[in-house]
């Protein structure tokens, strides 16, 4: 039996060898063909040994492997696919996070209608409001101290006229922001200096890129 599986094999070889001759264009393609062979003579010749004694159980482990092979290489097959999918489902469940394509990363409104994104500052993840009326990028007075700022030494001499009323904010700046495909440097922010429920990503960002759109629910970013 042996020797009819290394016959079968043989002639599988050649068959491969005639039909795809490139796959063994050179010495690291053959290395790599004969030790998966030897590994496969291996394998078979296992089977066949445990045929003679339990051919049921060989049966059942032979199916196994066939469904495991099977499984791997749909999976690996569909991989973009399932990338597809789970990235639209990291989409619709963290908003904030976006989905990148076509070198353009788009976020979701949520329920308030308002979009909150998540981006690198420096280095450290923050979350923004995305806020067209805000000349500037604004901290809030925590997410500054998580920058790194001293809240103390900050001089809090820019006036902003809000709907809220008039707010001081410290000048600063960010070495660099970074938003899906969006990587903007020495953006110019302000430490707000009463507290905020969220940090506010205004003009001086937006302003920057190659676009902004807002279209139903969703906005789109283009550096």
């Amino acid at each position: 039996m042996l020797a009819a599986l290394a016959t079968a094999i043989a002639a599988f070889i050649v068959y491969l060898m005639i039909r795809f001759p490139e796959a063994l264009s050179d010495r690291d393609s053959k290395i790599g063909l004969t030790h998966q062979l030897l590994w496969l003579l291996l394998l078979v010749s296992s089977f066949a040994v445990r045929w003679r004694t339990s051919p049921g159980e060989t049966l059942r482990n032979i199916a196994i492997w066939v469904a495991v092979a099977a499984t791997i290489g749909a999976g690996y097959s569909f991989r973009h696919e399932f990338e597809a999918v789970g990235n639209r489902m990291m989409f619709e469940l963290v908003p904030h996070r976006g989905q990148v394509a076509n070198n353009r990363i788009t976020f979701r409104a949520r329920t308030s209608g308002h979009f909150v994104v998540e981006a690198l500052v420096d280095g450290t993840a923050l979350r923004f409001l995305v806020d067209t009326g805000a000349t500037d990028v604004v901290l809030s007075p925590s997410d500054a101290q998580l920058l790194g700022f001293d809240l103390k030494s900050l001089k809090f001499t820019r006036v902003y006229h809000t709907a809220n009323g008039t707010v001081r904010g410290a000048p600063v700046r960010l070495r660099q922001i970074t938003l899906g495909p969006i990587a903007m440097r020495d953006v110019r922010a302000s430490v707000n200096e009463a507290p905020m429920t969220s940090s506010l990503l205004g003009m001086s960002f937006l302003s920057r890129l190659s676009s902004y759109k807002v279209s139903k629910d969703t906005l789109t970013l283009t550096p």
